[in-house]
């Protein structure tokens, strides 16, 4: 069963690259179809298999010859792996149907951010009203109402670090897309873990950022990415905010 929900994730995985390349570019998702960029060379079927095509195809396009990105293969197989995670974290449970959700949502945010330091307002926006809908009809309304009092907190908290970052090193600290994104983890994770979730992708990003910073002149990183990890994280550990504050309480 876990395999099949690999193989469910890179099908996904495939179609959540397209929303990302073409949504923030006011693309269709749907038309045209899959295409090759170079010279617009419409997939076949055979063309579309998630990871696979890519290894029969040996990286390129079956028309031109131009390369793949490597990188559609890896998101196909990173995307299968975290629905398979999903299932292993919650079964065949109403839990699994939030759990895929956010996992997409997550996935998309990823992408697009690093494609065009974008976070779509429509995909936030589609996919909360989703994750809303769910946590009404699985955990009900007094569930859903601390989920959402716990969005806005997390949205605030952020909103009040962009301000304060603004303000100390005078420019834009932070894209809208990143406050917002936080608000859907608060609904999913709790204000909490949301907060935590801030900490541990700063930690995450350090490395990563003094690479990045070395070669890129503008200073320019997309943040997302690294709240999507830290968030899918927490997430899927389980941990909760007593386990996190016990452990700081023991150092």
């Amino acid at each position: 069963m876990s395999l099949l929900f690999f193989i469910l994730g890179t099908i996904f995985g495939s179609f959540y690259n397209v929303v990302a390349y073409r949504l923030p570019k006011g693309e269709s998702i749907i038309y045209p179809s899959s295409h090759c960029p170079n010279c617009n060379h419409q997939l076949k079927p055979l063309e579309l298999i998630p990871i696979l095509s890519y290894i029969l195809q040996k990286g390129k396009c079956i028309n031109c010859k131009s390369k793949i990105s490597i990188f559609y293969p890896i998101s196909e197989i990173i995307c299968g792996l975290l629905f398979m995670i999903c299932y292993l974290s919650f079964g065949f449970s109403l839990e699994l149907i939030i759990a895929l959700t956010f996992t997409s949502m997550l996935i998309i945010v990823i992408l697009s951010d690093y494609y065009y330091m974008i976070i779509e307002d429509s995909v936030l926006i589609v996919f909360s009203l989703f994750l809303i809908i769910e946590i009404y009809f699985i955990s009900g309304l007094n569930v859903l109402l601390n989920s959402l009092l716990s969005a806005l907190i997390s949205f605030v908290i952020m909103l009040l670090l962009k301000l304060f970052g603004d303000f100390i090193f005078k420019k834009e600290s932070m894209g809208g897309g990143d406050i917002k994104l936080m608000a859907v983890f608060g609904l999913v994770i709790g204000w909490q873990l949301s907060i935590i979730s801030i900490f541990l992708s700063a930690f995450i990003a350090l490395p990563v950022a003094m690479i990045i910073l070395k070669s890129n002149q503008n200073h320019e990183i997309p943040y997302g990415p690294f709240l999507s990890i830290s968030a899918l994280i927490l997430y899927f550990s389980h941990i909760d905010i007593n386990t996190i504050l016990n452990f700081l309480n023991q150092l």
